[in-house]
């Protein structure tokens, strides 16, 4: 925890333009969908498959159409800890949009990212899905990043934390209803936590 206080702290350091960003996340799967998730069905699969995510990004536009909305083109890298076959690795590439809402001297930020995410093996929640449901798995999905978070400096008053957000993200691997490689069913959520700092 030390280490990440640090790397955020140098990161402020460094640039105060924010142009950049950088996002560490943990998650584990959850068999609910994503239409199930926004009504407010949560809860895990099981608690020894977990993700490990690692994303960057680039300002693309500030106030977009003069509206607070912020808009990153952004890459991942994510490590999946499987139990009954080998860790499989991934990648992310979207473009994701902040719509900004500042109050009470502070700002939260409600964020969605579409694009395309690609594993180099099938992952054991989306072979459970596609057996449940009797359905195709593929490598290639199409991707949606949703997340909600605020910024931690602004809320403790610590100005070297500025642009420091916590926060939770859905992390949704589809075939969009059978338009991608024929799957409707074989996708995934990963429901986590994460911190971003832009820099």
């Amino acid at each position: 925890m030390k280490l990440l206080l640090l790397l955020l702290l140098g990161l402020n350091l460094i640039a105060a333009q924010n142009n950049y960003s950088m996002r560490m996340a943990v998650g584990k799967p959850t068999l609910y969908s994503a239409a199930d998730i926004a009504t407010g069905s949560f809860g895990q699969y099981r608690d020894d498959l977990k993700a490990y995510n690692l994303d960057g990004g680039y300002l693309l536009k500030k106030d977009l159409f003069d509206w607070p909305i912020d808009l990153y083109l952004k890459g991942g890298l994510t490590y999946y800890e499987e139990t009954i076959q080998d860790d499989i690795y991934g990648a992310d590439l979207y473009i994701k949009a902040y719509y900004n809402i500042d109050f009470w001297k502070n700002r939260v930020r409600f964020g969605l990212g579409e694009g395309v995410s690609y594993t180099n093996r099938i992952l054991e929640i989306e072979q459970i899905d596609a057996q449940l449901h009797n359905d195709n798995n593929s490598h290639y999905l199409n991707y949606l990043d949703v997340s909600l978070d605020f910024d931690l400096g602004k809320l403790i008053k610590y100005k070297a934390l500025n642009e420091t957000y916590v926060g939770v993200l859905l992390k949704h691997r589809s075939g969009i209803f059978g338009t991608i490689h024929n799957v409707k069913h074989g996708g995934s959520n990963y429901e986590c936590i994460y911190v971003e700092k832009n820099f």
